[in-house]
């Protein structure tokens, strides 16, 4: 995997040899990850249902979870969207607008013999997946998916092309995985997964299959990685990492196992700031926190707001990059260029 991701700039400051040395046993601080929260995906997606419901009205439908946010969801159904589970339930010639973890060609076809409106809030980095298991198919590899059963994204990404898919998961499944030809395979993977994670996997089939060809281009989403590398960062210092995101969303769930394999003492996933235990906090001085890549920053301000009320005032923030992407909304929202 490269090093370099789309629209980032390296830190000024190397946060491991270049931040002052650690408080005093006994000081009470928090240190707060950059970057953190909101993906240039997550982002597009929730604007993009905003937008609908602007030009629109309620009820907009969404299929799945817009993003895997319980805030955000909550916020979004409480202004007249209606989150359904298949394509099936949206009444025909309805509005639905599809998730950020993309849909498969079924799922498309399903809405236009139904003759939904459809607005495709796909992260663009998912779809240039998409693209790659179509090219590869076409060439007809074997596609190793590597991901997590069931997760949307997944079932999206295997849609394309489910006859020259496989999900590798487990070790197990790495070990079970068949291929017609040990010449013409692929490994691809989940966007959101933790970077070692997925390498780990790799490693196993490229034992069994040592011609297994690599993406054109990184599948783990620049902001997954990032979010990764500034937990690495601080785990080692923190006696406690607080990660805000919600329990089925993977990329805060890899933040977690993240912190723990870098050093740190102890790591919770928390929705909300009042579901911190307290007793987490007995004899601990240094609190990481951080977020998913599908967590508004607001979240993560109520939860500062809260340790600051029990001592954790002390605020330093580790930056390890500076994100610039951005990604211009799907086009059925963009409004037309004026005529000259």
């Amino acid at each position: 995997m490269s090093a370099a991701s789309p629209g980032i700039e390296p830190a000024a400051i190397n946060p491991v040899t270049e931040r002052e040395k650690p408080s005093a046993p006994g000081s009470k601080r928090v240190l707060l990850a950059k970057p953190r929260g909101y993906c240039a995906g997550v982002d597009r997606a929730v604007i993009a249902v905003e937008k609908a419901l602007e030009l629109y009205g309620p009820p907009v439908y969404v299929r799945k979870e817009i993003v895997h946010n319980r805030h955000v969801v909550d916020t979004l159904r409480e202004r007249g969207v209606i989150f359904v589970e298949e394509t099936s339930e949206v009444p025909e010639g309805a509005l639905v607008v599809f998730s950020a973890h993309g849909v498969s060609p079924a799922v498309h076809a399903e809405a236009k013999e139904r003759n939904l409106r459809t607005i495709d809030a796909t992260c663009p980095l998912v779809t240039k997946v998409h693209k790659e298991v179509n090219r590869f198919a076409r060439e007809d590899y074997d596609i190793l998916l590597i991901g997590h059963e069931g997760h949307e994204e997944v079932e999206g990404t295997a849609g394309e092309a489910p006859e020259h898919v496989q999900l590798v998961d487990t070790a197990d499944d790495a070990a079970k995985a068949h291929v017609r030809d040990p010449s013409k395979v692929v490994w691809l993977s989940q966007t959101t997964l933790s970077v070692d994670e997925t390498m780990e996997r790799v490693d196993q089939l490229r034992e069994r299959f040592p011609n297994l060809a690599d993406p054109p281009s990184d599948d783990i989403c620049y902001a997954t990685s990032n979010r990764q590398v500034a937990v690495k960062a601080m785990a080692a210092e923190c006696d406690l990492v607080l990660v805000v995101g919600s329990k089925n969303s993977s990329n805060s769930k890899r933040l977690v196992e993240v912190a723990l394999q870098a050093g740190a003492r102890d790591a919770h996933l928390i929705d909300y700031a009042h579901e911190v235990d307290e007793a987490w906090l007995s004899g601990v001085d240094t609190v990481g926190v951080t977020s998913g890549a599908s967590v508004p920053d607001v979240l993560v301000m109520e939860l500062l707001g809260w340790l600051a009320e029990r001592g954790w005032g002390d605020v330093e923030e580790v930056t390890t990059a500076n994100e610039k992407i951005a990604f211009a909304l799907p086009r059925e929202l963009r409004k037309p260029e004026p005529r000259s």
